[in-house]
């Protein structure tokens, strides 16, 4: 049975759709797209239709490549006014039985009643550990016997809005939600680190529109805030400086300028032709110069919205979003940030871009749920397995470093 996976990322400046199967405990990539976007801003949809034609768009170019049409997707939804709220549960057990998936839906869900918010709806629970008896600290109670199970765990929750709007326009194409999640969940799993498992820390994703900051705290997301600054802001100063329309400058952006202006040559020069219609010479070093400019803002803006998400030192600064992908992009990240700062990369190979990260991310987060709740599934029909070859060596991680760590969303499959 082939297991494959399909997330989609409703972006403001692109829609990324990545299809993935899990094969021999290792993460296979089958097909990517990533197409402009139209009736989004800043992560939310303001016009139904232009944003059904590009999530349409996105679908038919990963669709034409696998021979199959996508009909069951996961998908992230604004991470605007989300509440982190921690809950607890214990239920009876028969000590003469083995805790399996079923056990752990079942203290999942009283702890998930146990808390409400007005007007807002749980988007994913991520437990934090599990006591069998007396026994504390437990990741994964399956397998064990006891009289007791109770969890400590974090229950997203979101505005109906933001979940109904991305929802009804999936649906509106098509597509059936299995899954919901943040893309700042998705940002840490798709870079994590073993190492970073038991420390405090912080994800950063220069988005297009918008710069998200994350804080977790030993691998479980406390906090999230947004700054109103991303990618465009570096393409309207480009355009603004020499002329450009924005396509031209975005290309300036994302093929010629660096991040930090060391390395950049003053006698490297692109020739473009401005809104007027006359040529213009851009030469590298004050291309990089204006890119670097806007960039520090941005990550001074972000290290502040740290400092106020918590008043303690952070142990790293990881940095994802598509504008991190630059070239010299980690020198000016540790001059701004500090050695704690590293640009996270995603594992997966064949994505040359972290714009992907949060789509990858929450694949692999899909994956653990489904560990941790003991379920075999896949998001392709037996017919569509036959079409699918999974032929691509391309791996992510093995399937040690994604042992069920989280679990929530649905639980009546």
């Amino acid at each position: 049975m082939k297991h494959v996976y399909t997330s989609i990322d409703i972006g403001s400046d692109t829609i990324k759709v990545v299809v993935c199967e899990l094969f021999q405990n290792k993460l296979n990539l089958l097909a990517t797209s990533s197409v402009k976007s139209k009736g989004i801003k800043k992560g939310l949809i303001t016009d139904v239709y232009e944003a059904s034609e590009s999530v349409k768009k996105a679908l038919n170019e990963v669709e034409q490549m696998l021979g199959i049409q996508i009909k069951k997707v996961i998908t992230s939804i604004p991470g605007y006014q989300a509440d982190f709220v921690m809950i607890k549960g214990t239920i009876q057990l028969n000590r003469e039985e083995v805790i399996g998936g079923e056990e752990v839906n079942s203290v999942l869900q009283v702890a998930m009643k146990e808390k409400s918010i007005p007007n807002k709806e749980m988007v994913t629970i991520i437990p934090i550990d599990f006591v069998l008896d007396e026994k504390k600290g437990i990741k994964d109670p399956k397998g064990m016997q006891g009289s007791l199970l109770s969890v400590r765990a974090v229950m997203v929750m979101s505005p109906k809005k933001n979940i109904y709007s991305v929802v009804s326009l999936l649906e509106s194409v098509g597509l059936e939600v299995v899954d919901l999640s943040l893309n700042s969940i998705g940002d840490f799993y798709s870079i994590k680190e073993k190492e970073i498992k038991d420390q405090v820390g912080a994800i950063i994703n220069i988005g297009y529109e918008t710069t998200s900051i994350s804080l977790y705290n030993k691998g479980i997301l406390a906090k999230n805030s947004m700054i109103g600054m991303g990618g465009k802001n570096i393409d309207n100063d480009l355009s603004y400086i020499y002329k450009l329309d924005l396509a031209k400058a975005t290309k300036v952006k994302e093929h010629f300028a660096l991040a930090h202006k060391n390395g950049a040559s003053v006698n490297d020069v692109l020739e473009m032709s401005d809104k007027n219609g006359e040529v213009v010479k851009i030469n590298q070093l004050e291309a990089s110069e204006v890119v670097m400019s806007r960039i520090e803002e941005i990550l001074v803006l972000a290290r502040k919205e740290i400092n106020t998400l918590t008043k303690r030192e952070v142990d790293y600064i990881l940095i994802t979003g598509g504008t991190s992908s630059m070239n010299n992009f980690s020198l000016i990240a540790e001059n701004v940030l500090g050695k704690v700062a590293m640009v996270g990369n995603v594992r997966l190979v064949g994505l040359r871009s972290n714009k992907f990260s949060s789509a990858v991310g929450n694949i692999v987060y899909f994956i653990n749920k489904l560990k941790l709740k003991g379920k075999d599934y896949t998001m392709i029909s037996k017919e569509d397995m036959e079409e699918v070859s999974s032929t691509k060596k391309n791996s992510i991680v093995s399937s040690e470093s994604m042992l069920g760590k989280i679990f929530g969303y649905f639980f009546n499959e």
